[in-house]
């Protein structure tokens, strides 16, 4: 079979012809524009144009010829520098309009590129699965076998490269052109030695022979040491590689240009400093075996690890004793203070070149000031080096290990996640009353009679609106006091409890019962769907987290082996039966 000869256009100014109003046309008007030519349309008036063609159009990015195709245009429309013959040519029409034979055939006889949409036959030329970054392109092409595969293999390969190589591949076209310049710079200073030799002022030392041999030499030497560190250095290293990296090459030879080894990559790669990296991580809920392997990865291979006081001790207990580890210093007065220190050990680590890890509870986004930490980085200067690995929240874990569907048919179709405390521990605005929906409180316990007093009236002073007129804004739905609610502490944690109840009475059971840090409430009929409160008491307090337990003892192959279609898990051994719901209770041997 015959292959592509795979080649790179520079397409600037390029008069590129399209033919057809569909989608397909709209991306080759978008490529075509991508690469710096100029798309022509050809369409009906009549046609129906795709959205994105009409946009173009009207952004004038693209000329439309409201007429039917004709042989001349191919040989009128181009530039006048070739005789107005088209660039190239796009069919979008299909393999099966006539006119898509017509026109390959028309541009094969005139020697124009032309692309007929799902058609090798009828192509001279075909577009490759492009991935850019920068002046980096990578494309892949099947030949026609398909373009989907070629799409997948594009992603693959684009998904396993460093990120950050195209600015790579511009900041060393910078060295070589740098050295191309200095080479010729050094080409006439020695050039201009060899008009000065016969000076009856130098000594015989000067009076040597410079040939054009000697100056081919050093300049190949230069490139040679350039192709050296574009082969040897470590791919993830060049990505890496920085404006002042660029410098420091150039001084490294510039020092001593005639005995530099281009082989001396290790001793270059020390002069640079090694970059850091911050890496934003949620924790999840508590339980070590609820992490993400991202995230369980980053605890064993980061330099600082940089934890909320919330992170619970056996997720801190992977930490190796190796890694230096700081716990915010969170306190009632102290949380701002807590978090600028937080942020100024993790700029130290990352200017050193170290590997920072700021631990979550949760997800970093979630309530957890991820995004905050995220752009203050960035205005430091480290936007580049930046990772946020997702963590499992306990806004929708935590009633899920109690048995409470955040969601379930007839009974709640939304879901609404809040902070009971906002900014600087003012309270937030609750939400108003909506049968179908659940209400996860974070942050919210401490203050829980105010909540209570907030979603249930009006009046209250933290949720009170007043009209221009100086009247109560009673217009917010109230919640009724007998909504089922629940609150769950420690939420995955051996320690775990919940505390199930309605609004009427939560405030009461936490009074009571105590605190058990951290927790939170959720709200609405869902408590209710699958685990009823007793009737004859105000509030039911469970105790424990059981959800794992039956499998603690079986490997991955085994659990899935053994599940059954309904969802069940029934494990079989010599004399022994074990059944457990996704819940954990109940359990019966």
């Amino acid at each position: 079979m015959a292959i592509s000869l795979l080649t790179s256009i520079d397409s600037t100014s390029h008069i590129h012809l399209i033919i057809g109003s569909n989608p397909l046309a709209a991306a080759r008007c978008a490529k075509s524009l991508e690469v710096g030519a100029k798309p022509l349309l050809i369409a009906a008036e009549a046609a129906e144009l795709h959205y994105a063609l009409q946009k173009r159009i009207d952004n004038d990015e693209v000329k439309w010829l409201k007429k039917w195709f004709e042989d001349e245009d191919i040989l009128q429309l181009g530039r006048e520098e070739i005789n107005y013959v088209v660039d190239a040519v796009f069919v979008t029409l299909g393999p099966r309009d006539p006119l898509s034979s017509h026109i390959s055939q028309l541009c094969r006889r005139n020697r124009i590129p032309v692309n007929v949409a799902d058609a090798p036959s009828l192509c001279t030329f075909s577009l490759l699965s492009t991935h850019t970054s920068g002046p980096l392109q990578i494309g892949v092409t099947t030949n026609g076998k398909g373009c989907k595969l070629s799409s997948r293999i594009r992603r693959e390969i684009a998904s396993s490269l460093p990120p950050n190589l195209g600015p790579a591949c511009e900041r060393l076209g910078t060295i070589r052109r740098r050295i191309q310049e200095e080479d010729h710079l050094s080409h006439m200073a020695l050039a201009g030695d060899l008009e000065e030799e016969d000076s009856a002022d130098q000594t015989s030392t000067f009076n040597r022979l410079i040939t054009e041999a000697d100056l081919d030499a050093a300049k190949n030497r230069r490139m040679r040491w350039l192709s050296q560190i574009c082969e040897y250095w470590p791919l993830r290293r060049l990505a890496n590689i920085t404006d002042a990296d660029v410098e420091s090459v150039l001084k490294s030879y510039a020092s001593n240009p005639t005995t530099s080894s281009p082989l001396e990559t290790q001793q270059l790669q020390q002069m640079t400093q090694k970059r850091g990296r911050i890496i934003l991580a949620g924790s999840g809920p508590g339980h070590p075996d609820l992490l993400t392997r991202a995230t369980h990865k980053a605890i064993l291979t980061s330099d600082l690890i940089l934890a909320d006081k919330l992170v619970p001790s056996g997720v801190l207990d992977l930490i190796p004793r190796r890694t230096p580890v700081h716990i915010a210093r969170k306190f009632p007065g102290n949380a701002d203070r807590a978090q600028e220190e937080l942020l100024e050990l993790a700029l130290e680590g990352l200017k050193a070149g170290k590997t920072v890890l700021r631990l979550k509870q949760g997800d970093p986004y979630i309530y957890g000031r991820g995004g905050e930490e995220f752009d203050y980085f960035r205005k430091e200067g480290f936007g580049d080096v930046i990772s946020v690995l997702p963590g499992i929240t306990s806004a929708l874990s935590a009633p899920l290990f109690v048995g409470i569907p955040a969601t379930q048919r007839g009974v709640s179709d939304q879901v609404l996640i809040c902070t009971g405390t906002g900014r600087k521990g003012k309270p937030s605005v609750p939400p108003e009353y909506v049968s179908t929906r659940t209400v996860v409180f974070l942050m919210a316990l401490h203050r829980i009679s105010a909540l209570v007093s907030d979603l249930t009236t009006h009046a209250s002073d933290d949720a009170k609106v007043v009209r221009g007129d100086g009247t109560l804004d009673e217009s917010r739905k109230l919640w009724p006091k007998t909504t089922p609610c629940a609150v769950i502490e420690r939420a995955s944690c051996p320690d775990q409890r919940v505390i199930r109840t309605t609004l009427e009475f939560v405030g009461a059971a936490i009074e009571e019962e105590g605190s058990r840090p951290p927790g939170l409430l959720v709200l609405g009929n869902a408590c209710e769907v699958l685990q009823k409160g007793d009737a004859g008491r105000k509030w039911v307090v469970g105790e424990g987290f059981r959800g794992f337990e039956d499998f603690e003892d079986l490997g991955l192959e085994e659990v899935l082996d053994n599940l059954t279609v309904d969802g069940k898990v029934e494990v079989k051994r010599p004399e022994i039966v074990v059944r457990g719901d996704s819940f954990g209770r109940e359990l019966k041997v």
